[in-house]
């Protein structure tokens, strides 16, 4: 058995240990007299990765979505690049045009913005990025289902689809639950004991 000040000193460590990572930003500390295990601070420094920059593909790929749909979204209010911009608040056919072509109406640009913001904050995390992109995907692909049965003049049409934008719903839900399932597998995180 360890004598007096071996006991104390080890106190002292864990101790010390606790209050570190907790400074450092980690999890909370382990249970008082339970040791710092190299499991537990695998795990610890890898949910922090995404804080200090070291993102996995996931991640920066919903990042790029991210941008890119706020980009969209953006567009969707600019005349010039939508066109027929008086459109723009029809909610009972096709709307406007993003870049002469894909209808949209001012709801269909807000969703693209909402989806936008929702990938930058989803990035944060590898799960928040997987569920970003298998579900944001899956929406995607019960509106181009949508977009299809739907009769493009009737009060159905409530996001100013045409026929463009069904399929570039469909184009967007099949890479979309791609990259969750693809890279969900090559990026997913070692489960720790």
């Amino acid at each position: 058995t360890a004598g007096p000040s071996v006991t104390n000193t080890a106190r002292r460590v864990r101790q010390v240990d606790r209050t570190a990572l907790a400074a450092l930003g980690g999890r909370d500390a382990p249970p008082k007299g339970e040791t710092v295990g190299v499991t537990w601070m695998e795990g610890s420094m890898r949910d922090r990765a995404g804080m200090r920059g070291e993102r996995t593909d996931l991640q920066r790929a919903a990042q790029l979505f991210g941008i890119i749909f706020l980009i969209v979204g953006i567009a969707g209010f600019i005349p010039g690049i939508t066109t027929d911009y008086d459109e723009l608040t029809a909610f009972d056919h096709e709307g406007a045009q993003v870049l002469g072509f894909i209808g949209v109406n001012i709801l269909e640009n807000i969703v693209h913005l909402l989806y936008g913001v929702a990938g930058l904050a989803l990035a944060r995390t590898w799960d928040g990025s997987r569920n970003y992109f298998i579900g944001g995907g899956l929406i995607y692909l019960v509106l181009w289902l949508y977009g299809l049965v739907i009769d493009k003049d009737s009060s159905a049409n409530f996001l100013g689809m045409n026929s463009a934008s069904d399929w570039l719903h469909f184009v967007l839900g099949v890479a979309m639950v791609g990259i969750g399932v693809l890279l969900g597998r090559r990026d997913r995180p070692v489960a720790t004991a």
